[in-house]
Order: structure tokens, then C-alpha cells, then sequence
């Protein structure tokens, strides 16, 4: 017999002891372990098989939003709101005020219909305004305000500010294309 081949079959017969779970010979303690090492491994693949996925694939499935289209004085006017009639939206939370990298806030569409908020405005006390792009909320629907720059997805939206915006006891205001305030949120 070849002596590589003997050394190469001791060294996947040992491997096999030391991998297999004998049922016989082996205690449960080493049995835990194995579970628990089949669970890290487990784990850790998912986890990178979802980032790489997350890297890759995410940003190519999310449509661009268009901008808002600019008002002229020949284009149609935008329908006038009613300050009496109330729409079910929301400011969620503002989180990272005062730093730029995390500030955002989440506006949410607490109703059961669609809202379109091409036009609305979010602002500050300091009088910092962003315009909303044309994009449509569906019902429950939310979109994340992020005060650096980016590029807008449909859940994703980027003020394009170098500075922060936001100071805790600050009020942020959203505001209707009419101007009437139909939320308002006090930054924490």
C-alpha cells in the first residue's frame, strides 16, 4: 500500500471521527457544541450572503424619484387643501439632531389612502425648508428624510444640507402645498 494513501485515509477517517456525531460514543455535551457551532456558521452565512445581496442588488430594485415639477405661472395650479380637512399624516421621529451624518426624520401616511406629497414642505424652526419630490405615500406608507446628500429612492429621501439642521427642542413642521401646517413634531 502506498504510504501517501494511507496517510491521506488516516487523515479523512480522523476527520470524519472528529466532525460525525456518534450517537454511541459520543456525550451530549459535545453534541451542544456542534449545535452551536452549526447555528454560528449558519449565522454568519446568511449574514453575509444578505449583505452582499443588500450591496448589490438593493439599489439597482429601488426606482429613482422624480423631482417635483417646478411651478410656472402658465402650468395648472396645484389643487388648493383645505386647512378644515384632515389628513391623516404623520412625522414619526426625528433621530441624530445635530449631527449630519444621522439626522433624519420619517413622515408617515397615517391614512387609508394614497397621498401625493409633491409640493409639501418639511421645515424647522430656523426657517430650513425642504420641498418634496413627487412621490406618492401609499396607505401606512412612510419615506425617511436624511439631511445629507444622496440619492433619492422611493423610501429614501436626501435634503442635500453640509450642515446639520435639526437641535433638540427644535419644532419641525410639514406643511401642504397650501402652506397649512398638517403636522407638527417637537425633536427630542
Amino acid at each position: 500500500m502506498n504510504p501517501a494513501s494511507s496517510t491521506t485515509q488516516d487523515f479523512f477517517i480522523s476527520l470524519a471521527e472528529f466532525l460525525c456525531y456518534d450517537s454511541i460514543t459520543m456525550d451530549r455535551r459535545r453534541l451542544i457544541q456542534y449545535l452551536l457551532l452549526n447555528a454560528f456558521i449558519s449565522a454568519c452565512v446568511t449574514g453575509a450572503i444578505l449583505f452582499w445581496y443588500d450591496r448589490n442588488y438593493r439599489q439597482a430594485a429601488l426606482s429613482p424619484v422624480q423631482p417635483a415639477p417646478v411651478s410656472s405661472s402658465d402650468s395648472t395650479p396645484q389643487p388648493t387643501l383645505s386647512p378644515n380637512v384632515d389628513i391623516p399624516v404623520e412625522i414619526v421621529s426625528i433621530v441624530g439632531a445635530g449631527t449630519l451624518t444621522a439626522e433624519s426624520v420619517v413622515v408617515r401616511n397615517a391614512g387609508s389612502e394614497p397621498l401625493n406629497l409633491a409640493g409639501w414642505q418639511l421645515q424647522d424652526s430656523d426657517k430650513n425648508i425642504f420641498v418634496f419630490p413627487n412621490l406618492t405615500l401609499n396607505n401606512s406608507g412612510a419615506v425617511q428624510v436624511h439631511t445629507v446628500s444622496g440619492t433619492n429612492t422611493v423610501i429614501d429621501l436626501y435634503w442635500g444640507e453640509t450642515e446639520p439642521v435639526w437641535q433638540s427642542g427644535e419644532e419641525a413642521a410639514l406643511l401642504d402645498p397650501s402652506g397649512n401646517v398638517r403636522a407638527v413634531y417637537q425633536v427630542p
